[in-house]
């Protein structure tokens, strides 16, 4: 198992955001949380990633290691776990490659990073045609193929997104996930994306997991979960 979150309970100045929720991950697999605004996604990431404290009794194991004696920064430069954050939070005014390759900081592996880059740009080859262009005057679908760039260039064992599709035109959102799908099949990167868009997340990942009010309240594959009756009603209009 490549993620394992046991009893992951989060509180913001004494009001919950998680209740002991439970789930796993294996290894190349694409899974989604759904759920409506403020259920606890985004908290969730964060706890991953380190971003936010998690209350005594929280079990999280990573490749078989305790994700939780690990630090933020640690997590992306040891572990390889990539977070990209709603709202995409880019250096605006640094160009399309300095962002690329800011995010590489931390990599020990420097003869890799030119044909990473390359590789950037044969999955997204509008960011090569703007790579001299500052963050900060791109589309807000260019933004996001360059927050996905820039996840890819830290770390992709694990890669983490936070409602990928906000903002985004259908057509750009359709061109962003299908690059994820190629990252997961050619790269074997690991994904994990949380979605208020549950019937897009749902036709996107294997999996799905549906968080309420911080629980947890079904699981499943994404097939059987389409065709729930709570999801249909909550989540794809009837």
């Amino acid at each position: 198992m490549l993620l394992t979150v046991e009893n992951l309970h989060v509180s913001y100045d004494q009001i919950k955001a998680l209740h002991g929720i439970n789930f796993q991950i294996q290894e190349g697999e694409i899974v989604c949380i759904i759920g409506a605004n403020g259920a606890g996604k985004s908290t969730t990431l964060r706890a991953i990633s380190r971003l936010v404290p998690v209350e005594a009794g929280t079990v999280m194991t990573y490749m078989g290691q305790d994700l939780l004696k690990y630090s933020a920064d640690k997590v992306v430069s040891q572990l390889g776990i990539s977070h990209v954050p709603e709202g995409r939070r880019l250096f605006e005014n640094l160009t399309v490659m300095e962002n690329l390759r800011l995010a590489t900081f931390a990599r020990k592996d420097r003869e890799n990073i030119e044909q990473d880059i390359e590789r950037v740009f044969s999955i997204f080859p509008r960011l090569q045609e703007r790579q001299n262009q500052k963050s900060g005057t791109l589309s807000g679908g260019e933004q996001q193929m360059l927050a996905v760039g820039r996840a890819f260039m830290s770390g992709r064992k694990l890669m983490i997104l936070d409602e990928p599709s906000m903002g985004l035109a259908p057509l750009l959102m359709l061109n962003v996930f299908d690059a994820l799908k190629d990252i997961n099949k050619q790269e074997g990167t690991t994904i994990l994306l949380v979605e208020q868009n549950a019937r897009l997340a749902l036709q996107f990942a294997g999996r799905g997991y549906v968080l309420e009010s911080g629980h947890l309240v079904l699981e499943g594959n994404s097939a059987d979960l389409l065709a729930t009756p709570e999801v249909k009603k909550a989540y794809l209009g009837g």
